[in-house]
């Protein structure tokens, strides 16, 4: 069977590679400004991946493994936000980053997001969406019996939106921000493309201030 070229695909091939290619060439003092301002992120996901572990794995390798019952990890339903891409290849070795082109351009179909496979998801550091995302199953099972539970997982919810939901100024739009300062777009940057979040960060007075801010360091 032929590999798929899918629009999806290539956006993610694009995104990857173009995040790689300009993170070998910036000078130290700037990637040690990225990797500084992602640090209380990896510290939530950290967190959160733990949570999971501890509440969700068993369940959620029913749904999503087993059974295939699950709405997540399903294919091309996946939003992967440009910041989910830097700070997945600022983790990640070569030969991870490797993988992910390789696993994209092989790509021959199927039900599953093509970053799935049998030990998992692909990415290091996979998208916050799917790090985020409880299928009603899971959290009728786990939430809805624990009063403690549901509320260390809005808690989360409401830590989630602190990095990327733009009534504030936020990790993520910085993160966009900062590449499109450097000369470089991509379909990704949703921060700064799509209408509705453009219109968010209207209402609460938000534009260029992150592009300014990075344009200094």
């Amino acid at each position: 069977m032929a590999p798929l070229n899918s629009e999806y695909n290539q956006q993610q091939k694009d995104a990857i590679r173009m995040v790689r290619q300009h993170l070998s060439h910036l000078p130290v003092s700037k990637l040690r400004w990225l990797k500084q301002r992602i640090k209380s992120y990896l510290q939530f996901r950290k967190v959160v991946q733990s949570f999971q572990q501890e509440h969700f794995s068993d369940i959620c390798l029913e749904k999503c493994f087993t059974s295939s019952t699950s709405a997540c990890c399903g294919r091309e339903g996946i939003i992967t936000f440009f910041a989910d891409v830097v700070i997945n290849v600022l983790l990640s070795t070569d030969e991870q980053i490797d993988t992910l082109l390789e696993t994209l351009e092989g790509d021959i179909g199927g039900s599953n997001c093509v970053y799935l496979n049998e030990n998992g998801c692909l990415w290091l550091c996979k998208p916050i969406v799917c790090e985020m995302f409880l299928c009603d199953a899971a959290k009728g099972s786990v939430l809805g019996q624990n009063e403690n539970l549901a509320a260390q997982w809005a808690g989360f919810c409401r830590r989630e939106r602190m990095y990327t939901w733009p009534t504030r100024p936020i990790l993520f739009d910085e993160l966009e921000a900062f590449f499109l300062h450097e000369g470089l777009d991509s379909p990704l940057m949703y921060l700064h493309k799509s209408p509705g979040l453009l219109r968010l960060k209207a209402k609460h007075g938000l534009g260029r201030r992150q592009s300014l801010k990075v344009s200094r360091v």
